[in-house]
């Protein structure tokens, strides 16, 4: 299948590759060149504009920071709605706020093209190996036909309501992360500071009740002091803000949310927004003054 992907960064990247070695053929489109000119090495052709990524694709995939960025991009001058043909699809695969996809969708359909939001969760790794887990909102018919698409990036692919539905879904997924790390960076601080080795906490406890895909993943990391990002610490931020709004604007209470909000507000200040938001760590380290490290 023709696809035009646009937006190439960390999580980009490597998805727009899977859809290659798929089989598909892609158009991609980035403002950073250095991301595009990896992608023609493996076989894609660039566009110049969102606008002729559309012109040359009835299925458009948008991976991008933040609402702004995809109003801009799908609804904006030369954007992908300027050269997009009547009966075409959007995926949008950022993770945006739910009434800012419904806002982008209701345009779409005005000039009849389709949308879907469907935002992923896994980060670098599972973005490279293609094991993603991809939370759709549309129209059930619409997901039926780019379903396979969409598997060709993750192992989980589900529909879970209408357009917004999706959006929805990864909020709850980046509150409970970002409350999960919260955790066990607390609990793991409790230990080093007790004079109990951290990398021994962990593996008598991954197997019970506490253990968690997030804490299998993220205190090995935090252990060796590796803060690389796989996701960021201001891109976590970013969720969470739209979390916030949204449990605002549908009346939910979200008290632990906005906290860890705040230990991110503090690592953004604090110059360490680019770290792996496994470095809520520091947060905790920066009140012990100690780091969680093998004793």
């Amino acid at each position: 299948m023709n696809i035009g992907f646009i937006g190439l960064g960390i999580m980009g990247k490597p998805m727009a590759k899977n859809l290659i070695k798929a089989g598909h053929k892609l158009t991609v489109f980035d403002i950073v060149q250095e991301n595009v000119d990896a992608l023609k090495a493996e076989g894609a052709a660039a566009a110049a504009s969102p606008k002729e990524v559309a012109e040359q694709n009835n299925l458009i995939i948008t991976m991008l920071p933040n609402s702004p960025h995809v109003k801009a991009v799908i609804l904006g001058e030369n954007g992908v709605i300027e050269g997009a043909a009547k009966g075409a699809t959007i995926i949008d695969m950022s993770s945006i706020a739910p009434l800012a996809s419904q806002e982008i969708a209701k345009a779409c359909a005005k000039k009849g093209v389709k949308m879907l939001d469907a935002p992923v969760s896994g980060g670098e790794p599972k973005a490279i190996d293609g094991t993603l887990s991809i939370m759709v909102g549309g129209d059930e018919e619409n997901f039926n036909e780019v379903k396979g698409v969409l598997a060709a990036m993750g192992a989980s692919v589900v529909l879970c309501g209408a357009i917004g539905a999706g959006n929805t879904t990864k909020l709850a997924n980046q509150v409970i992360v970002a409350l999960n790390i919260a955790a066990v960076s607390e609990a793991f601080m409790l230990s080093t500071r007790a004079g109990v080795d951290p990398i021994k906490v962990f593996h008598a406890i991954k197997g019970g009740l506490a253990g968690s895909t997030v804490m299998n993943a993220k205190i090995p990391l935090i252990i060796e002091g590796n803060f690389k990002p796989g996701f960021k610490v201001d891109l976590h931020m970013k969720d969470l803000a739209n979390a916030l709004e949204t449990g605002h604007e549908v009346g939910a209470p979200l008290p632990l949310t906005a906290q860890a909000m705040e230990m991110l507000q503090y690592l953004h200040s604090h110059g360490a927004g680019q770290d792996d938001h496994c470095a809520i760590a520091k947060y905790y380290e920066a009140l012990a003054g100690r780091e969680i490290r093998s004793i």
